[in-house]
């Protein structure tokens, strides 16, 4: 599947030869998720090494990622992106209400800080890499203003309600939503991201496809996997998902030790949690801009965004309410700061279509600056 996203010389030489040389990497993708499912189903019984968990835990994530991929890439672009980005957000909602319901002291910020962290990491960091490394290797890459721009609208959106706006309502003390409100963005959100995911793959599909699918390239798009082996991936996928949620919350009270030893915030654990989770989206994004398919590596990145709000705090928010555990979203001046700066910076990038180094360059100095500040604030 990864295949899709290479140089055509690369394409030319052929996966199935680096699949056949390199066994680890051949047959990871189905060990780790039976390997996870079963170390997770042995630490409810035991204690195991921390190194070993936090070792499978991410072999766990990885290829949870590869046969979200494999599924992608079944049913075609754009559905393809909004698989991924729903994967990966499904972990991320895991990992945060398994660590909210093992570590409640923490709770209450656990949700903005990982929250906050996704989108720092999406816009920042991948975006920076992506246009970075692309402009590096094609000078000057091109892609569809029109879905781009519809996609950071709504990021735009959904980000200012749901992390900036609770430090501004009176309802309750301090950045937080009451329990009206919190539904009602909540509510919001989902409508917000299940509209842009309709306009996404049904109503304008085609403003968010590369400008003429790379027809002149024969091998652009790799042949897509039979039935037998989508479902195996489905079903891989599902024993992924649980050994990651699993072996996230047998880990949570050594990563919490960890970071007290080490005198870290507690936003430090939120960026730990982002990084874990959009680390293989991001490798295959920065494929993506490598071989010169811009468009695709911004449909994953902000697609992730948006499914990193637009999902992860209804869930926040039902698990808030029926637990009868308060959340503060709201974010405090300085990282307030970064975000406007952020998402001004962002639509700035993305306006007139075209990228070039000096745009890489700026987010990855945004993303340094956010990472600075989070451990010396």
């Amino acid at each position: 599947m990864l295949c899709r996203y290479a140089g055509l010389a690369r394409r030319r030489a052929g996966c199935n030869r680096w699949a056949m040389t390199s066994p680890i990497r051949r047959y990871a993708p189905e060990a780790f998720p039976i390997l996870g499912f079963l170390t997770a189903l042995v630490s409810f019984a035991i204690p195991l090494n921390p190194f070993l968990v936090g070792l499978i835990l991410a072999g766990a994530v990885v290829a949870a990622v590869h046969h979200a991929e494999v599924i992608a890439h079944r049913v075609g672009e754009p559905f393809g992106t909004l698989i991924l980005a729903l994967a990966v957000t499904v972990i991320e909602v895991g990992l945060i209400l398994t660590l909210m319901q093992a570590e409640p002291a923490k709770a209450a910020t656990l949700a903005r800080d990982t929250v906050f962290a996704a989108v720092m990491v999406i816009l920042n960091l991948l975006m920076g890499l992506c246009l970075l490394s692309g402009a590096i290797r094609h000078h000057e890459q091109r892609f569809q203003r029109t879905g781009i721009g519809a996609a950071l609208a709504t990021l735009t959106v959904l980000t200012i309600v749901t992390l900036v706006l609770p430090n501004f309502t009176s309802s309750v003390p301090g950045p937080r939503y009451s329990t009206s409100q919190l539904a009602f963005v909540a509510a919001v959100s989902l409508i917000l991201y299940a509209t842009f995911a309709l306009v996404q793959t049904v109503r304008h599909r085609d403003y968010f496809l590369p400008e003429g699918e790379a027809q002149d390239e024969p091998d652009a798009h790799a042949a897509p996997p039979d039935k037998r082996r989508t479902a195996l991936s489905g079903a891989l996928l599902l024993a992924s998902l649980f050994a990651v949620v699993m072996l996230a919350k047998s880990l949570s009270p050594v990563i919490g030790e960890l970071l007290a030893v080490a005198g870290a915030p507690p936003a430090v654990l939120g960026v730990l949690i982002a990084a874990l989770i959009l680390a293989p989206e991001g490798l295959a994004a920065v494929r993506a801009a490598k071989a010169d398919r811009l468009q695709t590596s911004l449909n994953l990145a902000l697609g992730s965004a948006l499914a990193t709000i637009g999902l992860t705090i209804p869930a926040v928010a039902i698990l808030s309410i029926v637990a009868d555990m308060p959340i503060s979203l709201g974010l405090d001046a300085k990282s307030t700061v970064l975000l406007f700066l952020s998402l001004i910076v962002a639509s700035q990038t993305l306006a007139n279509g075209r990228t070039t180094v000096l745009q890489g360059a700026i987010h990855l100095m945004l993303f340094a600056i956010y990472l600075f500040t989070t451990f010396v604030p």
